[in-house]
């Protein structure tokens, strides 16, 4: 297979690699919406004054007084005395402007349905939502929960709660229905909005009757809506229950916007944290919907007439949330949103998508890549991906092989790539290039976006000008989250602790060179302490799918009886390969060659796939338990649940030839 110069893509991507830095297309940077360097230095002479001005492009009920407010840091308030309601600038203001027939989704459903949802239809279905849950005594403060697949309902449900103030709690479709049930009781959620039943690569799970399984211990929840979308048959409870097309139909066509203060509260999203109780990452309205909608316009170089943006992302995630409905709809954007997995019906779907759609910009995940390229060139070479012009990667560090593949492969080496660096608890981006003036860098995220401080320091919060340490905000930006919802001293424990109540303490270890670029290496927790020398598992990881047999790899700390600990790495290989005893002798030398002996995996477990959420993030942890013997606890959540059962009985036949 050819890159776009002609040569091999193999050895095109081995040439590339060699190359440090990548330089903004001369096109792309001429007629880019921020090309002047200048910006940076803008926004650092009044941060404040920066924030107010990218505001300025929302439409405000009334105008704010204040623009922000650290008087009780670290519980930061923008844009004070402000009213807005981010359903209203993500539909009303366009519509009212004569855009009303402009296509806010391209939607395909799993088994290749269609639907064009345009910016009035989303409106009116938007409206009668709203009205129906109004209906049903939801007010302004109370809590909506959603449990809804990626079909366009979902963003009806989010942007009916914003319209009346009503802060949603969105849950991932793939969680199994105790998270929902959890996270339902922990929000104390009134309304559910779900679905009779969900389709996942040609399979089709029952999610009304799962959810009834636990909607009696829930008292607080008086409405259950529910979403006809797999034709399944629904239990329905009398007086609770109501099926969403019935309830728009029963409900009043006209729903104006509630004018919102600006720090009312948007939604809650919970993630992940280091106890076994979720955290309730609370965003508002205001500053939420100025940073989503600002960094989307201008990483993503939006040219709303334009472009089809297309984000892999599940709306159940952060990143759908932001760039997926508020970012993109607030911009006028036009979307494309896919029901299905990336290889369902087949390994080409996306590629499919970008050409049935005239994709330009396109926003996914490393992981999702490094599946590519394991499934290889030949899917996305047979579809025409000429009209791309940008390409995004989000939520975790991309290693630089996955990085120049994608240059070359998907983006035939003429769009620029920026790798973002953002969480749950940022609400948007704030380290990338921007694609009109940052020379890239495979790996790194270069440098803060204008108006935002990150540093990496020491253990005692000294700046380190070069060199790896932990990665800090020391000042606050529009889109953060406020609190944790109904814990505010967790809040303060978690992230303003470390460093002091006005700097935010990411959680990241975090590296920063000689040219000031911040490479991200992942959590401070994924580092394996070995002989009291301390690796990061993407580092471990990196040097691995640099090997050109290598496609992904997971490194783990094993608990080790001389070392403390030692690096156990799970490895997929190309295409359909098969490791041997002298491939673990090359990827150890490998290791060892690029980081160093001390790296070198003590152990390496050759595996077709590693376990993974259905956003595409590896669960170490998972492998931790399996690589230590340890009984394994709920996989529900995975994509695929079945690998563990495969990865197991390999690590288990290694034990045994080993005790052998």
């Amino acid at each position: 297979m050819q890159a776009s110069d002609g040569t091999d893509v193999d050895a095109r991507i081995a040439e590339l690699l060699d190359q440090e830095t990548f330089a903004p297309p001369e096109e792309f940077a001429a007629n880019a919406l921020l090309s002047d360097p200048g910006v940076y230095a803008e926004a650092e002479r009044d941060p404040a004054g920066w924030w107010a001005r990218q505001a300025e492009d929302l439409d405000w009920f009334e105008r704010w007084d204040t623009v922000l407010d650290d008087s009780e840091a670290p519980f930061y308030k923008w844009f004070e005395g402000g009213k807005l309601n981010a359903s209203h600038n993500c539909l009303d203001r366009h519509v009212e402007a004569g855009r009303g027939d402009k296509v806010a989704f391209h939607w395909r459903g799993e088994e290749g349905e269609e639907r064009d949802v345009t910016y009035a239809e989303l409106l009116a279905d938007v409206k009668r939502l709203a009205n129906a849950l109004r209906d049903r005594g939801i007010e302004p403060g109370d809590v909506v929960g959603i449990y809804l697949p990626m079909i366009p309902e979902v963003v009806v449900a989010m942007l009916a709660c914003a319209r009346i103030g009503a802060p949603h709690n969105v849950v991932f479709g793939g969680f199994a229905p105790e998270s929902v049930r959890e996270r339902m009781e922990f929000s104390e959620a009134k309304a559910l909005i779900t679905v009779d039943g969900a389709r996942r690569k040609g399979k089709t799970a029952p999610v009304k009757a799962a959810v009834d399984g636990f909607l009696d211990s829930l008292p607080a929840i008086e409405t259950v809506v529910v979403v006809r979308n797999a034709g399944d048959e629904a239990p329905m409870t009398d007086g609770r229950d109501v099926f969403y097309d019935e309830a728009l139909a029963a409900a009043d066509p006209e729903c104006a916007a509630v004018a919102l203060d600006a720090e009312h509260p948007l939604f809650v999203l919970y993630t992940s944290g280091s106890t076994a109780k979720p955290k309730g990452i609370l965003h508002t309205t205001g500053g939420y919907l100025t940073g989503v909608a600002y960094t989307h316009r201008a990483l993503f170089d939006l040219q709303p007439d334009e472009d089809v943006y297309f984000c892999s992302a599940d709306v159940g995630w952060i990143t759908g949330h932001s760039y997926i409905v508020y970012g993109p709809l607030a911009n006028g954007a036009t979307s494309v949103m896919y029901e299905g997995a990336p290889d369902y019906p087949d390994k080409d779907i996306w590629w499919e998508l970008c050409e049935r759609y005239g994709v330009t910009l396109f926003y996914t995940a490393p992981t999702a890549i490094r599946a590519c390229m394991k499934w290889g060139v030949e899917y996305p070479r047979r579809h025409d991906l000429s009209k791309l012009r940008l390409l995004g990667t989000v939520g975790e560090p991309i290693n630089p092989k996955a990085w120049v593949w994608y240059h070359v492969v998907i983006g035939g080496e003429r769009c620029p790539i920026i790798d973002t660096w953002w969480q749950t608890e940022t609400g948007h981006v704030l380290i990338s290039p921007i694609p009109g003036i940052t020379a890239t860098k495979p790996g790194s995220a270069t440098r803060p976006l204008p108006g935002i401080d990150a540093a990496v320091v020491d253990r005692d919060g000294n700046e380190l000008e070069d060199g790896t340490g932990l990665l800090i905000l020391r000042r606050p930006w529009p889109g953060m989250l406020r609190t944790l919802y109904k814990d505010p001293e967790r809040f303060k424990e978690t992230y303003f602790s470390k460093f002091g109540p006005t700097t935010y303490f990411v959680g990241d270890a975090a590296r920063r060179d000689e040219d000031g670029c911040i490479w991200v290496i992942g959590r401070v927790d994924d580092v394996i302490n070995v002989s009291g020398h301390r690796l990061s598992t993407a580092e471990v990881e990196s040097a691995l799918v640099s090997h050109p047999r290598v496609a992904e790899a997971a490194a783990i700390g094993q608990a080790d009886d001389d070392t403390g600990q030692s690096i156990c790495v799970f490895v997929t290989l190309e295409g359909d390969q098969d490791g041997d005893d002298d491939l673990v002798a090359e990827l150890r030398e490998h290791v060892a060659t690029r980081i160093g002996k001390l790296a070198r995996p003590k152990r390496i477990v050759w595996a077709d796939d590693l376990p993974k959420t259905r956003s595409g993030k590896i669960m170490r942890r998972l492998l931790r338990d399996i690589a230590e013997g340890r009984e394994l606890g709920d996989v529900t959540t995975l994509r695929d649940p079945s690998v563990m059962a495969e990865l197991e009985s390999k690590v288990a036949s290694r034990r045994d030839d080993a005790d052998a």
